[in-house]
């Protein structure tokens, strides 16, 4: 089956207490399509669409990352884009060494496996709806609702190789490798 392609990321799961405070917060926003909590993630590399040969040399890349398990905080909320052209709202993570460190080690995996570099500056944080062309002051109203946002800091163990599939509202995800930390 040569010419299969996988849209593919790595990401780490928000464990269900966290996720589950997360949805909470998931209201008050007029033509937010939310997030199910299940798809609630932390991106740490978007690969794209890849073949299906490439994928499997990405899969063995990341499989010798080695590093220890982190302690991540969610903090604040945010969006991107500017005025009408504002396409989603996030909740933000706390600075944190270790998860960058994690970060470019599965951009270094990539560019191995022949992928193009990355060229974005890393951001990461938990994305909680999808929007277009939202009314502006609604957007920053939620935001100023919302960015004293605080988790208590969890554990994580492992991180994730993703597929994502369209689904109507929005990304479906779905877990391919699961890499550990220790």
């Amino acid at each position: 089956m040569h010419g299969i392609m996988l849209r593919l990321f790595a990401a780490l799961s928000v464990p269900d207490d966290i996720a589950l405070a997360l949805s909470a917060r998931q209201r008050d926003l007029a033509g937010a399509r939310w997030r199910p909590r299940e798809a609630l993630h932390i991106t740490l590399r978007f690969f794209g669409e890849i073949p299906e040969n490439q994928a499997d040399d990405l899969d063995a890349e990341l499989g010798q990352i080695t590093g220890r398990p982190l302690q991540i905080a969610l903090e604040g909320a945010g969006a991107f884009g500017e005025g009408r052209d504002i396409h989603a709202v996030w909740a933000g993570v706390a600075e944190n060494p270790e998860l960058r460190q994690l970060a470019r080690r599965c951009e270094a995996a990539a560019r191995r496996a022949g992928l193009a570099p990355d060229r974005r500056n890393y951001r990461p944080h938990v994305t909680l709806a999808y929007l277009s062309r939202p009314e502006p002051p609604a957007v920053a109203a939620w935001i100023q609702r919302h960015n004293l946002l605080k988790s208590p800091p969890f554990s994580v163990t492992s991180f994730g190789l993703y597929s994502s599939h369209r689904g109507e509202d929005g990304p479906a995800y779905q877990l391919e490798r699961d890499y550990r930390l220790s």
